[in-house]
């Protein structure tokens, strides 16, 4: 009678453990499944703009960091003067002659910045949204932003799946199509806007961490017939694939004619630009995918060539090119 009972005392230890060890999947830090060639900048100058423009940021946390200078939290609403994972972009921006807005959490158009959010409210509140300050603050009239700058958090490169052509751009459901399909319904509402410069941040990537394994997780899994690291290393993939989509010249902007649009690749540069398809620079905190200062540094060092540049293209600052 004794040695089942020690049996089911062994599986019940076991059992306990597992419900508090992480998984560290390996692999899911696969070299990417899709490449892409993006839209190349490189012929329209990176120099400081000769005239200064108004940019809205319209972000949560990751990019309240990114722009933040990096040191002790200071800040409200996920609008940071200072954050321990900051990449100080505000003030290179402010350097190269840019007025940074941004709107956030508690604000009506900050409120909602998930990938199914942006249609409708770039389709029920673009003038509110050009005419900007910070949070439900308005500009002086007469004032625009020049340049819309908006992003989505982490959670939108946790894809459930594939999805179905041609995609829903409402959602609900996290799928590559209907993302496909909900930036794709943007463009009408951007052409209209020809004037003003709208740039698309991707998401950044999810930290190769998941969450702690519970009791629960461990027997859905099971039941299920997967494994944690391998969920994680799939939903990597078609996050490659699609932020691999929506940067490529055969995606996204293909066909769009003006050049008012334009993304900067947040998720390529935190992916140490092929290395993973997870983040090589998370916090280091265990299911922390917030990017690290390191991570929102480089960030933001290759984004004030990259916005000088589109500045350009899109008519926003002369010239000159590259080549003078």
């Amino acid at each position: 009678m004794k040695r089942p009972l020690v049996f089911v005392a062994a599986a019940l230890g076991l059992l306990s453990a597992a419900m508090f060890i992480p998984v560290r999947p390996d692999a899911a830090q696969s070299t990417p499944s899709a490449t892409a060639t993006p839209m190349s900048l490189d012929e329209h100058s990176a120099d400081k703009p000769a005239r200064p423009l108004n940019v809205l940021f319209i972000h949560h946390s990751c990019g309240g960091q990114l722009l933040a200078a990096e040191g002790a939290e200071k800040g409200a609403n996920c609008i940071y003067d200072s954050h321990p994972s900051g990449g100080s972009l505000r003030d290179k921006l402010t350097a190269q002659g840019y007025t940074i807005h941004e709107a956030s959490y508690g604000s009506d158009i900050g409120e909602d910045t998930d990938m199914f959010d942006w249609v409708g409210k770039f389709g029920t509140k673009m003038d509110k949204i050009l005419s900007l300050k910070k949070q439900d603050e308005l500009l002086p009239a007469g004032e625009k932003n020049q340049i819309v700058v908006f992003k989505s958090c982490f959670p939108n490169n946790q894809f459930v799946g594939e999805g179905a052509v041609p995609g829903d751009a409402a959602g609900p459901q996290l799928t590559v199509e209907n993302a496909k399909a909900s930036l794709n319904a943007l463009l009408p509402l951007f052409e209209k806007q020809p004037n003003t410069l709208f740039v698309y941040v991707t998401a950044p990537p999810v930290a190769p961490k998941p969450e702690p394994l519970r009791l629960y997780r461990v027997l859905a899994r099971l039941l299920k017939g997967r494994s944690e690291p391998e969920w994680t290393a799939k939903q990597a993939s078609w996050a490659r694939s699609f932020n691999s989509w929506v940067v490529s010249t055969d995606g996204w902007l293909k066909g769009y004619e003006k050049k008012n649009v334009v993304v900067f690749d947040y998720y390529d540069v935190l992916t140490g630009h092929g290395k993973s398809n997870l983040s090589v620079y998370a916090t280091g905190n265990d299911d922390d995918s917030h990017p690290s200062a390191e991570g929102n540094s480089l960030a933001a060092d290759a984004f004030v060539p990259f916005i000088n540049r589109a500045a350009r293209r899109s008519g926003l600052i002369p010239g000159p090119t590259a080549a003078n």
